[in-house]
């Protein structure tokens, strides 16, 4: 792997990364600039559409028959970014499950604090099983905030008595709103995006008054047993490291199926520089199929 891919990734997020105490619209239109300069590839179509009253962007890709649905949850820290947005790095999960992705725009905070993003996934996730998409043909992907909202929808999924999917993958998943992380500070200097002074401010915009333990909040703390097996890969430069290890802790310790990857010398959600770090595009591959693994043998359970 490439070292001058490496540094190219951290140099490009350090000048990318919001200044400490800017405003949340601030950092959406940071974002927005950002994710909308990155084109999609020429063979991934996105159409706008509606699960259960909540809005989807449905992605497919040209030439792949879709056999299975994934359920996609973007990230932003509940804040920023949308469904469309995401579509890069949903598109690039999609085709290596060989998988209609479906991204959930959920509703954001400030505006929309917890628990709508939380009553938004869950509702579309009860409209696809409605729709006659069995669950063991669906598999739950995110990244960042929405690798958490992944586990949480799955914990609350759970709780409402409904059907579990197949598998989760999630990525950098931000699951411990408390920010107790020992990475917190052990990889402040590494991280070139993310730092406690960014993300506090965050919180109190999507907890507004309610505990940052709740289990809803920060799955870090809820009950994962029951879970379907659990896909989490990780950078070793991130702050949210301790969220990936100790989300898999979790996950064994409640007899959970767990795969964890720590990839050295990367950032937060690498895989979404999958064409220009070979790390990233190995950790899809990887992670792809897994998941299709997962999908084939609960597909051979409920036949």
């Amino acid at each position: 792997m490439s070292t001058e891919q490496r540094a190219t990734v951290d140099a490009i997020l350090r000048q990318a990364a919001f200044p400490v105490g800017s405003s949340v619209d601030e950092q959406r239109r940071l974002f927005r600039e950002t994710a909308s300069a990155q084109p999609l590839p020429g063979d991934v179509t996105v159409t706008t559409a509606d699960l259960g009253g909540i809005r989807t962007a449905e992605i497919t890709i040209d030439g792949i028959e879709p056999r299975h649905v994934v359920l996609y949850f973007h990230g932003g820290v509940y804040v920023i970014s949308d469904a469309v947005l995401a579509a890069g790095l949903a598109s690039e999960v999609g085709r290596r499950m060989s998988a209609k992705v479906i991204s959930v725009d959920y509703r954001l905070a400030p505006e929309h604090p917890y628990p709508a993003a939380i009553d938004d996934a869950l509702a579309a996730y009860g409209a696809l099983l409605d729709s006659g998409i069995a669950a063991s043909d669906i598999a739950f992907a995110g990244e960042s905030a929405g690798g958490g909202l992944a586990i949480a929808t799955m914990v609350n999924a759970r709780d409402h008595g409904l059907d579990l999917p197949a598998a989760a993958y999630v990525m950098s998943p931000y699951v411990d709103l408390t920010l107790a992380g020992t990475s917190m500070e052990t990889k402040g200097d590494a991280d070139p995006l993310l730092s406690r002074e960014l993300l506090e401010p965050r919180v109190a915009d999507y907890v507004q008054g309610q505990d940052a333990a709740l289990g809803l909040i920060s799955p870090i703390f809820a009950d994962l047993s029951g879970l379907p097996p659990l896909i989490i890969q990780a950078g070793s430069n991130e702050v949210l490291l301790d969220d990936a290890v100790r989300l898999a802790q979790q996950a064994a310790a409640a007899d959970v199926e767990v795969t964890l990857e720590v990839i050295p010398g990367v950032p937060h959600v690498f895989q979404g520089f999958a064409a220009m770090l070979d790390e990233g595009a190995a950790a899809l591959d990887r992670a792809g199929r897994l998941v299709s693994a997962h999908l084939a043998a609960a597909g051979r359970v409920t036949a």
